[in-house]
């Protein structure tokens, strides 16, 4: 491994799964489970989302957000996962933001869809992804960010082992509002 560290672009086209969630590269066929699952969960998801843009929810929109993730796949710059319990989708976490080099390090988005939320399945895909994102990513360090009033998304990074490093006034713009984060962190073991 050189000065700037390890770095490779990868298909990642593989499916993670175990303890019965699997996660892999969402796709067009995806659209009628994820638009059904975003729509019904619309009024759960919104208070800790960016604001939804009015084609939210469009075929269209998909087809050019699948496109624009292949994109960023290929450059080694995104990752992101849909979430199945068998064959429904239950959410989808992404590692985004990846930086190479000396810093080997992505962000980590997620989201649940109400029916699913509470059941266990976040944690478990968590589970699996950590230490993809570790080994088969080669990344180092994962960051995450949440609001602070958000008690179910700070259990869950720290059930999955991310520590808190910080707090970010005015962080992301969620809900049309610029507001403050916790930071945390979780490092390669």
């Amino acid at each position: 491994m050189g000065f700037f560290g390890h770095f490779r672009r990868l298909s990642d086209g593989a499916v993670i799964s175990g303890q019965g969630i699997s996660l892999r590269f969402p796709v067009v066929d995806d659209f009628a489970q994820w638009s059904t699952l975003r729509a019904q969960s619309r009024r759960f998801l919104e208070p800790w989302e960016p604001t939804w843009p009015e084609d939210e929810l469009a075929p269209s929109a998909f087809r050019h957000r699948i496109r624009r993730y292949r994109e960023l796949r290929g450059e080694d710059l995104c990752y992101p996962y849909f979430i199945f319990a068998g064959d429904t989708l239950v959410g989808a976490a992404t590692l985004s933001n990846v930086r190479r080099g000396v810093a080997q390090t992505a962000t980590l988005g997620y989201w649940t869809g109400e029916p699913h939320a509470r059941k266990g399945h976040m944690a478990k895909a968590l589970a699996l992804l950590l230490p993809h994102a570790f080994s088969a990513l080669a990344l180092h360090r994962v960051e995450a960010a949440c609001l602070p009033r958000n008690a179910a998304s700070i259990g869950l990074l720290e059930k999955a082992g991310f520590e808190r490093e910080g707090f970010a006034r005015a962080y992301l713009q969620i809900a049309g509002r610029w507001e403050d984060h916790l930071l945390y962190a979780k490092v390669s073991p």
